[in-house]
């Protein structure tokens, strides 16, 4: 297993001065009520990169009042869909100029790797705004064939004032999951990002206000979840919330909401999907990834293939293979580019993971690769491997998110379909197999919201994402994500002496 805990990132890329560290409220970066700030942390050193603005609900409470009157009275709905589009559009050639500095934030408050951040996660999101753009003037309702004498059609209005709450792990990327659908709707927004990583959404701000995205529109809130997170979801002037992050948060926003306005709430929240490689599956591939499925941003992914189920035939063949492959995986600066994985997001993150690989060897669990701590700062952990799990063990049932994988080996189609299907969670799931039909009866039987099959993370901004039972509910992406943004209205009329009804 290699590592890389020598060269300091100032060898692979120059770290900007941070330039936006207040909240964002109607068009304009001000300190917060309080005057309160709190420190954003570099997980690969554990030291301080600045100080941030600390929101609470004072602060919220002039977000939404700012996004109220942008929503009632200004602009922005009332655009036509193109106009909205002509602004996204502006906003996300924005994004792709400062490709370079919005992915270097992500890395210092996040871990993340910087060579995938510059090459896919913010083009992604310049990508993003620029597919709802282009559907911001194809929002249409329908005219309805009544069954008496009246005539109706249906509208699609914005939602109104949306609070978006948005996770650490995939900063850029899940803020605009929510962002741009939200913009083409006509919607307006408080965004709350996650304390752990507050600097790419307030950089976001700044590049919308230079679009043209009017004052009011997008606010930001930085701050903590039990304070502005809850004072967003308990507001009685926001419309909607939407939220990613754990199921036990997510059951927060959801009384939060109830207990306000009853405002509408989507959902996407944590996972523990399977992946199940079947006897006739091209081994080298499978192994590959297995092991991507669960390493890929450090195991921080609620869609994560955390539990492994290999058919017993070429269980053996499998796990040398992984093993042989997880020696090659590189651990270290996230800013150099032959690391695989860099630190995890926190002390906090670091700590619950290392927890979670000591109940998996006090379980009876077999240790096959890694299980420690890397380096004597950061929050570096080895991509561990434990093969010999079996379905009760905590390290199968809860989520680690982490780098950590649970290797189980079934027998049949049967048991491979009520194992994968024996866990609170319905994210997603893998299956690895040359059998059409397995693939079809496999696919159709796992409760989750999406099936990768001889694949895994093929997300795509057209292709809708959630999830079954307490994985949450609501789409993201495709038009069905633009949808969880818009009210359908329905108008009718009678009509007399027509010809037709």
């Amino acid at each position: 297993m290699g590592s890389d805990f020598n060269g300091s990132s100032a060898s692979f890329v120059k770290i900007p001065a941070i330039k936006f560290t207040q909240l964002f409220i109607n068009g304009g970066f001000v300190d917060s009520v309080s005057g309160k700030t709190f420190e954003t942390i570099d997980p690969r050193t554990g030291e301080v990169i600045t100080r941030v603005a600390e929101g609470d609900k004072e602060d919220v409470d002039l977000a939404v009042k700012a996004a109220r009157a942008a929503f009632d009275h200004g602009t922005w709905p009332r655009l036509p869909g193109a106009g909205r589009g002509r602004i996204m559009m502006k906003f996300a050639d924005l994004i792709d100029q400062h490709v370079e500095e919005l992915a270097t934030l992500d890395t210092i408050d996040a871990g993340k790797l910087f060579s995938f951040g510059k090459t896919r996660d913010i083009p992604k999101v310049a990508e993003m705004v620029r597919y709802y753009a282009g559907a911001a003037d194809k929002i249409h309702g329908e005219v309805l064939k009544m069954s008496r004498n009246l005539q109706a059609y249906t509208m699609l209005e914005p939602i109104g004032v949306v609070g978006l709450i948005v996770p650490w792990n995939f900063p850029s990327t899940l803020l605009f999951a929510k962002v741009s659908p939200a913009l083409a709707a006509g919607c307006t927004m408080v965004i709350k990002p996650a304390e752990q990583t507050p600097l790419s959404a307030l950089y976001f701000a700044y590049l919308a206000k230079l679009a043209g995205v009017p004052d009011g529109v997008f606010n930001v809130i930085t701050g903590f979840g039990k304070t502005a997170g809850a004072a967003t979801s308990h507001h009685m002037g926001i419309d909607k919330v939407s939220f990613t992050g754990s199921t036990e948060v997510g059951r927060e926003v959801m009384q939060a909401a109830a207990k306000s306005n009853l405002k509408q709430v989507s959902l996407e929240l944590g996972g523990k999907s399977p992946l199940v490689i079947f006897e006739d599956a091209d081994i080298n591939m499978a192994a590959d990834l297995a092991l991507l499925g669960v390493l890929y941003n450090k195991g921080e992914i609620c869609v994560a293939s955390s539990r492994i189920y290999v058919q017993e035939g070429i269980y053996d063949e499998f796990v040398k293979k992984l093993q042989e492959k997880a020696k090659d995986w590189v651990v270290g600066d996230p800013f150099d580019p032959n690391v695989h994985q860099g630190p995890q997001v926190d002390k906090k993150q670091f700590d619950k993971i290392l927890t979670y690989i000591e109940h998996g060897k006090n379980e009876g669990a077999t240790l096959l690769t890694g299980g420690k701590p890397l380096g004597n700062k950061g929050y570096y952990i080895e991509p561990t491997i434990f093969t010999d799990v079996k379905d009760d063990m905590l390290i199968a049932q809860d989520e680690i998110f982490g780098p950590v994988m649970a290797l189980m080996r079934f027998k049949t189609i049967e048991e491979a379909i009520q194992r994968a299907n024996n866990t609170r969670y319905g994210l997603a799931a893998g299956i690895i197999t040359k059998d059409l039909n397995v693939a079809n009866t496999v696919s159709r039987s796992i409760r989750a919201g999406i099936i990768w099959i001889n694949c895994y993370f093929a997300f795509d901004r057209d292709c809708p994402y959630g999830g079954y039972k307490m994985s949450g509910f609501g789409r993201e992406f495709g038009m069905q994500g633009l949808y969880e943004y818009l009210h359908t209205k329905s108008v009718v009329t009678p009509i007399y002496n027509s010809p037709w009804l």
